[in-house]
């Protein structure tokens, strides 16, 4: 395959995020559980982007050992993604040490000042997730070193806001880091788009999923393969007085059932079975383990098969190099002026 395109305007406008993050693009993938491992992180660095591994619910010996595996099949940057709920949180941010990891993403809520103190003592740079524009402040003063802005139209966790609004909101707010946009992009001229706006970069995730290099079941990515983008919808909640944090995924069998269940525990704290708390941990964990059945054991039915918006954009199996490249001249095209080859490729 030809070099990517690029063009010196694209260079410009992702300079400061080509810089942070050591790469050749300033193209980030998303941290998907199951998905984001040592291949397909792999193949995003080597490809020019900027890979990161999902810890998930990985204990320390585990995330060394994907660690470890990573750096055995990339000598690029990559960077490693925590969720602060973990209960070995401070053994994973020695493990990032101890493997001198060079970024950290934390995701699952917003981290204290010690959190962020302790993996920069690591010697690792913080990036974290910001829903508006007061806590994204908040966040800088605490001494993250860059920020990412994700949109509803994300798959899996999501916050009520779409990307569009977000980066409205966010970028012309904050200067003193560089800040990535997420959710819902799978072409080019998206990432142009909010390049423009002030993004240091964009972050994508559902666009890799069924990369060539991904370890998802084969029916996970035809299931993708088939989607449109509205079929990746929001989970339901059915009553208020029991929150259930929204998820967006493929609707198929297990959706439905979701909502039954729901009504299900509730009439049965409605009718005193059991208490508040017992309900709300029934409906929270129907979906244990769903997302492995998904993507490792290819229960498309059964299983959460989380994507964004843009799994519509996706339309087959592809080499993770091709997709990065793809995206780039897109990019390029879009920002206009003179294109050339990068002769790195």
């Amino acid at each position: 395959m030809n070099a990517p395109a690029s063009s010196p305007a694209l260079e410009t406008q992702w300079r400061h995020g080509r810089a942070f993050l050591g790469t050749r693009y300033a193209i980030m993938g998303g941290a998907m559980t199951w998905v984001s491992e040592r291949h397909l992180v792999a193949a995003i660095s080597n490809g020019g982007g900027f890979g990161v591994i999902a810890c998930g619910s990985m204990g320390a010996p585990a995330l060394d050992a994907e660690i470890a595996a990573t750096a055995g099949l990339t000598d690029r940057p990559f960077g490693v993604n925590l969720i602060l709920m973990h209960p070995e949180l401070d053994d994973l941010i020695a493990v990032c040490g101890e493997r001198r990891v060079g970024h950290v993403v934390l995701a699952g809520g917003l981290p204290s000042r010690k959190v962020i103190a302790k993996v920069k003592a690591g010697g690792a740079r913080v990036m974290t997730f910001a829903p508006t524009a007061g806590i994204a402040r908040r966040l800088v003063h605490l001494g993250v070193d860059a920020l990412i802005i994700e949109g509803m139209e994300a798959g899996g966790h999501i916050g009520p806001v779409a990307t569009g609004v977000l980066a409205q909101e966010i970028l012309p707010a904050i200067d003193a880091v560089p800040v990535f946009v997420a959710g819902g992009i799978g072409r080019g001229e998206a990432v142009a788009a909010y390049l423009r706006m002030g993004a240091a970069g964009c972050q994508l995730g559902t666009r890799f999923a069924c990369a060539t290099e991904s370890i998802a079941h084969p029916r996970f990515k035809q299931a993708y393969i088939r989607a449109q983008a509205r079929d990746a919808q929001v989970s339901v909640q059915v009553d208020p007085e029991f929150p259930v944090i929204p998820v967006r995924a493929l609707a198929n069998k297990a959706t439905g059932r979701f909502a039954t269940a729901q009504r299900e525990a509730i009439a049965r704290f409605r009718a005193g079975e059991i208490d508040q708390r017992e309900a709300q941990l029934v409906i929270e964990h129907f979906w244990a383990g769903a997302l492995k059945r998904a993507v490792v054991d290819g229960d498309v039915d059964e299983g959460s098969v989380m994507a964004g918006q843009s799994v519509g954009l996706v339309t087959r199996e592809e080499p993770t190099a091709e997709i990065l490249d793809t995206l780039v001249d897109q990019a390029a095209s879009a920002l206009g002026g003179e294109r050339w080859r990068d002769p790195a490729r």
